[in-house]
C-alpha cells in the first residue's frame, strides 16, 4: 500500500506522489501541468516537460467575469497536446491552491482523467528532484470539448441566498480576519474590490490550508481532516454544502478535499465568493466570530 493509499481517502487515485510523476515524465498518455499564482515560478524551473495552465491568462474570459467557455477549453487542450484519453496532473505553488482551481475548472468540461501531484512544487523542491527551464512543445492534438457544465460543482448567487434561507451548510475557507470582517483580503494581499466584510450567515470558517502538512504541502490524513471539518464544525457527508473564498480560488482547494478525499457527493464551489457577496446590495451579512 502506498502513503496516499494509507491515509483513508475515498478516492486515493486522485492523488499521485512525486515518485510516480518522476516515474511517468515520459509516459505520451500523461501531461503534466504547473499552475501557479506566481507567473515567475515557471519560467524560473519546472518539472520537465511540464507545460503551464496560467489562471487568468488560460482558465478565465478575457473580458467577462467568468470561465473560458468550450471553444476556449479545446484550444487549451489542443495547445498542449492533450486528448480525451491523456491523464493530466497538477501541481503548484501555495500548496497546489492554484493546482486544485485548474482542477476544478477541468471539471466543468468534464475531463474526468485529472490528478493532484500531493505536495505540488514544494515537496518536488524539497526532495532536491530535477527542474529545467525548458519550455516543451508538443503536437497540437484535435480535441474535443464538451459544453461546460456549471450545474454540478459551480454555485451562482441566487443559489447561494436560496441556500442560506435554507439553512444548509456553508464552508467559509478564508482567514479568521477577513471571516469576522476585519480585513477585507488576506494579509500581504490587495483588496480586491469588497466594500464590506463580514462573512455570509451560517458559514463555518475553516481557513484552506488546515487541510495540508505545512512542511511538505502534502495532504493531511482522513482522519485529521475528518476531525477539522466533521469533529470541529459539524459537517456531514450527506449535507448539501458551498464553499467560498474571495473568487473562488481557495475555495476550489477544499471543494476538492471534500469531494475527493473525504467522499462528499454533493460540494459547489462559489467562485463569485466574497469580491461579489461583500458587494450585493441587500444580501445578509455576518460580523464577528
Amino acid at each position: 500500500m502506498s502513503n496516499i493509499e494509507a491515509r483513508g481517502y475515498v478516492h486515493p487515485d486522485v492523488l499521485v506522489s512525486s515518485d510516480w510523476v518522476a516515474a511517468h515524465l515520459q509516459d505520451p498518455g500523461v501531461r503534466i501541468v504547473e499552475s501557479n499564482e506566481d507567473p515567475l515560478l515557471y519560467p524560473s524551473g519546472h518539472i520537465p516537460g511540464a507545460v503551464e495552465v496560467d489562471w487568468t491568462r488560460d482558465l478565465n474570459h478575457q473580458v467577462r467575469r467568468d470561465y473560458l467557455d468550450r471553444t476556449g477549453f479545446e484550444a487549451l487542450m489542443r495547445r498542449i497536446g492533450a486528448t480525451a484519453d491523456t491523464t493530466i496532473v497538477f501541481y503548484g505553488d501555495k500548496n497546489n491552491w492554484w493546482a486544485t482551481y485548474a482542477f476544478w475548472v477541468f471539471q466543468l468540461f468534464g475531463h474526468q482523467k485529472t490528478r493532484i501531484m500531493d505536495g505540488g512544487r514544494l515537496k518536488w523542491q524539497k526532495e532536491g528532484r530535477e527542474f529545467t527551464k525548458d519550455v516543451p512543445n508538443y503536437a497540437a492534438s484535435g480535441y474535443v470539448a464538451r459544453d461546460r457544465d456549471d450545474s454540478r460543482i459551480r454555485a451562482f448567487r441566487d443559489q447561494v441566498l436560496a441556500h442560506v434561507n435554507a439553512g444548509k451548510r456553508l464552508v467559509d475557507v478564508r482567514s479568521p480576519a477577513e471571516f469576522t470582517g476585519e480585513r477585507l483580503h488576506m494579509d500581504e494581499y490587495p483588496n480586491e474590490g469588497a466594500l464590506r466584510g463580514g462573512h455570509i450567515p451560517g458559514a463555518a470558517n475553516v481557513p484552506w490550508a488546515r487541510a495540508i502538512d505545512p512542511d511538505w504541502g502534502t495532504f493531511k490524513t482522513s482522519g485529521d481532516l475528518r476531525a477539522i471539518y466533521e469533529g470541529e464544525k459539524g459537517l456531514k457527508s450527506s449535507d448539501d454544502i458551498i464553499a467560498y473564498c474571495r473568487i473562488g480560488e481557495r475555495s476550489s482547494h477544499t471543494w476538492f478535499v471534500l469531494t475527493y478525499l473525504l467522499g462528499y457527493p454533493s460540494v459547489r464551489n462559489y467562485d463569485g465568493s466574497w469580491t461579489e457577496w461583500g458587494n450585493l446590495v441587500g444580501v445578509p451579512i455576518e460580523k464577528g466570530a
